[in-house]
């Protein structure tokens, strides 16, 4: 049996090996969208919000539906394609190549991924991502700094407004405990789909977190599709890793149904 290969990937449902050279430019404007799931045998968590998320980001950047049913469809025969029944996969969405065709959608298909347990330490950065509730490819600000956390001796970057405010990590949510309440930034980020499905499950308030006033909160957590991870440092400020609160979190969030794609 040989290994599946490292990254598969399929356009409109056809390898990229046999790429149209039409739809190039398509790629290179860099003007599009897309969701990152994992699968696990052929499920995952939270489906119906990863569709949505790409039915409205595709009404919204290209005026025009997507169809759930064509990504479902397009998502099972990239799994096939690449060999994987366990994998990471994302779903992009461009433009139509051609005057009054449908979004392209590319597939990617990759190893799985779980977020590491380990606790993780977060350097405040002064960017905002723009159009924030929209996850839209292309942009230099989140990989820059990014890179620039992992320079400065830190696991992820904290994006942050003018005035201090918390919106969210680089690839992930952020929320806090003040010690009775989970506490979610209120500032201009994503929604993440594991952050969606852990307000459906557990109390929650929106409330502005400024870096100034982080010693109010005793705890913190990162949240993305890959898992949970407790936070031990933003900055300068320390936090305790709430072993009580990290099992209140993975427990609602290991109830959470896979769903067949």
């Amino acid at each position: 049996m040989t290994n599946p290969p490292i990254v598969h990937i399929e356009i409109d449902g056809r390898p990229a090996t046999g790429l149209d050279p039409a739809v190039i430019p398509v790629f290179q404007a860099a003007y599009g969208h897309f969701t990152a799931m994992q699968v696990r045998g052929g499920r995952a968590r939270g489906l119906a919000l990863h569709l949505e998320r790409l039915e409205h980001g595709t009404r919204e950047l290209f005026g025009t539906d997507l169809g759930g049913d064509r990504v479902r469809a397009l998502v099972r025969q990239a799994l096939d394609g690449s060999g994987r029944g366990d994998a990471g996969v994302r779903v992009y969405v461009y433009g139509p190549a051609t005057a009054g065709g449908a979004p392209t959608v590319v597939v990617t298909v990759r190893e799985p991924k779980t977020m590491p347990g380990a606790p993780r330490s977060m350097m405040p950065v002064p960017f905002l991502r723009p159009v924030p509730h929209i996850k839209h490819a292309g942009g230099v600000g989140q990989p820059y700094y990014g890179r620039a956390a992992a320079l400065a001796g830190f696991d992820d970057a904290l994006l942050t407004g003018p005035g201090g405010e918390v919106a969210e990590g680089h690839v992930a949510n952020v929320v806090f405990w003040d010690g009775t309440s989970l506490v979610w930034p209120d500032a201009p980020a994503l929604r993440g789909t594991t952050m969606a499905l852990l307000q459906r499950l557990l109390p929650y308030e929106r409330r502005e977190v400024r870096l100034a006033d982080l010693g109010r909160y005793p705890a913190a957590v990162l949240v993305n599709s890959q898992g949970l991870a407790p936070v031990h440092r933003i900055g300068t400020t320390e936090f305790a890793v709430d072993g009580e609160l990290m099992t209140r979190l993975r427990d609602a969030y290991g109830a959470v149904p896979w769903d067949e794609i």
